[in-house]
């Protein structure tokens, strides 16, 4: 009878083991769910963060390359403010390096005023200015010139070609300051005598009145 007692009992301990067992076991499943389910949401939450710091490294990239663009492009073209203000006085030079001088006084005056103005277009050219001189007979161009005069062109000369060059222009790196100032050469289009228009007009009346 003790046997089967004891035999009863380790049977009570054993099940109760196996309970105790399958809520512990329960619990760390549980336990392991909630762990694994905290994971993927600190993955994801990583990947998130990650995707931001990517796109403001780019942002930030893209904004460096920018400022520096316009930082190169304010160095290349930032004395064209003073090359258009000095544009005036350039030409007064050249307009009075055309006339005519007799007296040797005045044109020792004259010979040092030139050697200034060639210093100035070195000191311009090595800005990269570069000059715009069309010659007579050359091909009218109005994306570097502009015309403000016309002469009648005879049959020797090509219509729409350049006269003269009135003022040079100027040209900084690939942007222009001031196009080229031009007379162009203009074929005279053939308008009939009033007298001949007037003429017609009558014939044309009398033929509509004897044709009625």
């Amino acid at each position: 009878m003790e046997e089967n007692k004891k035999d009863i009992d380790n049977k009570k301990e054993t099940s109760e083991d196996v309970k105790k067992e399958d809520v512990n076991l329960e619990k760390l499943n549980q336990q392991l769910s909630f762990l694994q389910s905290e994971n993927a949401k600190l993955k994801e939450e990583t990947k998130s963060w990650q995707n931001k710091y990517y796109e403001a490294y780019a942002n930030l990239a893209n904004t460096r390359k920018s400022l520096e663009k316009d930082h190169q492009q304010f160095i290349k073209y930032c004395s064209a403010g003073f090359i258009e203000k000095l544009i005036p006085s350039l030409d007064a030079f050249e307009m009075a390096f055309k006339a005519e001088i007799k007296d040797p006084v005045v044109n020792n005056f004259a010979m040092g005023f030139k050697m200034i103005f060639n210093q100035i277009e070195q000191a311009l050219q090595e800005q990269g200015v570069s000059f715009i001189s069309p010659k007579k007979g050359d091909k009218f161009d109005e994306k570097n010139m502009h015309a403000i005069q016309t002469e009648i062109a005879s049959d020797e000369v090509e219509n729409n070609s350049v006269c003269a060059c009135l003022a040079r222009g100027y040209l900084l790196h690939d942007r222009m300051i001031r196009p080229a100032m031009v007379s162009v050469y203009k074929k005279e289009e053939k308008v009939e005598n009033a007298e001949e228009k007037s003429a017609d007009k009558k014939d044309d009346k009398e033929d509509k009145t004897s044709s009625k």
